[in-house]
């Protein structure tokens, strides 16, 4: 059953034995002779197929490239967003930004729904084709229209990197993976904008700002070329794994693999894994309509509506925190001149802390949460709490960053990037811990709620980006950060409803997700 209603009607002890999605058997006590009674094997949750098609099935340094081919496109999606910023200081004057940052996101309207429908491959092989074609564009435009079009197609393009990529990750990778894996994703897609910002002044200060674009045509068609090579279709259809499983690749404390076999499989021929099969090209599944229409419908489940409030919030105080950082510290008393881009160093060391900190963190929160339930079982919710620290830490580097900026003085560029710092430590959690919870708790529609997540981080980041400059010119730095701050704070707050009742909210919902 499901519903409202019935869900909050439940008793403490049904809630904690019901397994709606979400929850994952991923601990069974290891009963074998050879082993201590108190020692745990890890079962590799979903469940592989013997196909050796199935992605989860696939070699590890398979799935460690196309790891780090869909990460190299998210970098360059921010990487040419923001690199022009500190090249040219009056930028928001001269050349377009705001129409590349909404398309970033808006584009995923069409991006997942085609994935869905044709496949993953196909897809990112578009993308980044359009992405490398329209810097190209930008590279060799003369005129404002020609740069405003261009940017337009290589927003489009980047787009995908922000909702097709993660869900190839949880294609891929088992629930005990996901989140080291999508932290070493997210360390990608945050230090784009940072490294972009750092080395968009220099280049454009010494080459020209043209050669920003140059570069980016290097590193765009460096995504085309290895999605071509090395990125293998993952849309896989999966029969939907048991939670209490009684087979499966199972992983012991020291790591070693063993398998468990089950009365329920039957044996099954499979074609072989061919190099013409991987391609994907014979994915086709129709009913475009309804591919299009289930993004909207992923808003009955709440916690698409806190990821997307959050990745919302802190995506746009960093792209506002780029855009106005370098126009800070190139007037008086900093006159950093080419130097401008450095004001990104802080923002790059909160991403390393914040990415140690989720490597470190969230699928080990997971296991000892598994562990602690004394069932093995692991819930959606059990990452949460490594995110109460950094939504803290970044809500509170809104204020630091704007009463810094608001009061100048010699050592103030100290204020302006720890500000940076935190919100960059906060905004490695999302992907990280965020992302992963809409992968486990929503599963196959995982890449619908990101469509809805990348959409409101677009609309916020193109507004905040278009009325800031004015606003910082008008009120100074702290008025406009204190409410983005607050606003932050009230977004943060969302998650601790999401802890403590999401298993309950997976339960009255279960019902959109299984069907």
């Amino acid at each position: 059953m499901s519903g409202w209603k019935y869900a909050f009607a439940l008793s403490r002890h049904e809630v904690s034995a019901a397994t709606p999605p979400g929850t994952a058997r991923l601990l069974v006590e290891d009963e074998s002779a050879s082993r201590p009674p108190s020692s745990d094997s890890l079962i590799r949750f979903p469940l592989p197929s013997e196909d050796p098609a199935d992605p989860l099935n696939w070699a590890q340094w398979r799935k460690f490239a196309l790891l780090l081919v869909v990460s190299l496109y998210s970098f360059c999606g921010n990487f040419l967003s923001s690199s022009i910023a500190p090249a040219l200081q009056l930028w928001f004057k001269t050349f377009p930004t705001e129409v590349n940052i909404l398309f970033l996101g808006a584009s995923n309207i069409w991006w997942v729904p085609c994935s869905n429908i044709f496949g993953r491959r196909p897809v990112l092989l578009v993308a980044t084709l359009l992405m490398t074609a329209g810097t190209i564009w930008c590279a060799v435009s003369t005129s404002y229209n020609s740069v405003l079009v261009a940017r337009l197609f290589q927003g489009i393009g980047a787009g995908a990197s922000e909702s097709v990529a993660p869900a190839l990750v949880g294609e891929v990778f088992f629930v005990d993976e996901r989140g080291r894996a999508m932290a070493i994703y997210t360390v990608f897609l945050s230090a784009g904008s940072l490294i972009g910002g750092i080395a968009g002044g220099y280049i454009g200060f010494q080459l020209g700002w043209t050669y920003i674009f140059w570069v980016g045509v290097g590193i765009s068609a460096a995504c085309f070329v290895g999605t071509l090579f090395l990125v293998p279709e993952t849309l896989y259809d999966r029969v939907v794994s048991p939670i209490d499983p009684g087979l499966g690749s199972t992983i012991d404390e020291k790591g070693m693999e063993s398998h468990v076999e089950d009365s329920r499989s039957q044996i099954m021929d499979y074609r072989p894994y061919t190099y013409g099969r991987s391609l994907g090209f014979t994915h086709y599944r129709g009913n475009a309509v309804g591919n299009f229409l289930a993004p909207w419908k992923t808003l009955r489940l709440p916690g698409t509506w806190v990821v997307m409030f959050h990745y919302a919030g802190l995506v746009g105080g960093i792209v506002t925190i780029s855009t106005v950082g370098p126009q800070l510290v190139a007037v008086p008393p900093y006159l950093w001149g080419s130097n401008v881009g450095l004001i990104n160093v802080g923002g790059m060391i909160g991403t390393i802390l914040g990415a140690l900190y989720t490597y470190l963190l969230s699928d080990a929160q997971l296991k000892k949460k598994a562990r602690a339930s004394g069932s093995g079982l692991a819930e959606a919710e059990s990452r949460l709490p490594t995110m109460f620290l950094s939504l803290f830490i970044a809500t509170s580097g809104f204020f630091v960053f704007g009463f810094s900026g608001q009061y100048p003085s010699k050592n103030g560029w100290v204020g302006l990037s720890a500000g940076f710092a935190m919100v960059s430590f906060g905004l490695m959690q999302l992907p990280s811990v965020g992302f992963n919870y809409l992968i486990d708790s929503y599963q196959q529609h995982a890449g619908d709620c990101f469509v809805m997540v990348t959409i409101m981080r677009a609309i916020i980041a193109f507004a905040w980006t278009f009325f800031v400059a004015h606003w910082v010119e008008e009120k100074g730095t702290a008025e406009p950060f204190g409410i983005f701050g607050m606003l932050m704070g009230i977004f943060s707050l969302l998650t601790i409803p999401l802890w403590l009742f999401g298993k309950r909210m997976r339960i009255a919902t279960s019902k959109f997700v299984e069907n």
